[in-house]
This record gives C-alpha cells, structure tokens and sequence, in this order.
C-alpha cells in the first residue's frame, strides 16, 4: 500500500497509476450507491467509510491489487464467493488482473448495511 498523507479520498485515489484510480472510483461508487448516508474519510491511511457511527468498510491500493475490507462477519458470511480470492481475516484482494466482483461487493455492502443497521 502507499503510505499516503491525504487527508481525503480524491486525493488518495490521484496518488495510483489512471488504471488502478478506475478501480478504486468504481468501488467507491458502489459504496455510495449503497450506502450514500455513510461518512467519508481516511483512516489508516486508506479510504474508510463509517455507518451510524461504525465501521462499514475500508479499501486501501497495492501494487497488485485493492484490499476490501469489510470486517470478518462479513468475510466470514461470504467466504465461499470469495474463495477465489486471497484473503486474509476481515479483508479480501481484488486483483488488478482480474475483474472487480461489482455484484459481489454489493452483496457484501448490502449485507454490512444491513449488520449495521441492526445495531
């Protein structure tokens, strides 16, 4: 991951080659759609989106990939769509050569939503 000093996620995004700033539009589009009432900002150095308060999910740029990270009961909820990817506990790495899941993600942004809301 870059280690970053934006304060914001326009500017962390400007900070990747233009093929891995797409990627990382499209999947900040995807939690907005799907999640507009969500705060944004930058948390760890990456991009971090908070509901009612708590944590919804974070994504951070590598050279070969993009980190999701969606907290472990959600991980854990989708594993076996995910096992196409590696993952590590609370996150997953969508890699650069490959597709991003946008129906996955929004299945898992749902489902996150969803935890939160019942809180």
């Amino acid at each position: 991951m870059n280690t970053t000093e934006a304060t914001n996620v326009d500017d962390y995004i400007t900070e990747f080659p233009q093929e891995v700033q797409e990627r990382m539009r499209v999947l900040r589009r995807l939690i907005r759609e799907y999640a507009p009432e969500a705060v944004e900002s930058i948390s760890y150095h990456m991009p971090a989106y908070k509901l009612n308060k708590k944590p919804f999910v974070y994504f951070g740029g590598f050279a070969n990939h993009i980190g999701f990270y969606a907290q472990p009961v959600t991980h854990d909820t989708f594993k076996d769509a995910l096992t196409a990817y590696k993952q590590g506990k609370g996150s997953v790495q969508f890699p650069h050569n490959k597709p991003l899941p946008e129906r996955l993600i929004c299945d898992m942004l749902q489902f996150k939503k969803e935890q939160l809301n019942k809180l």
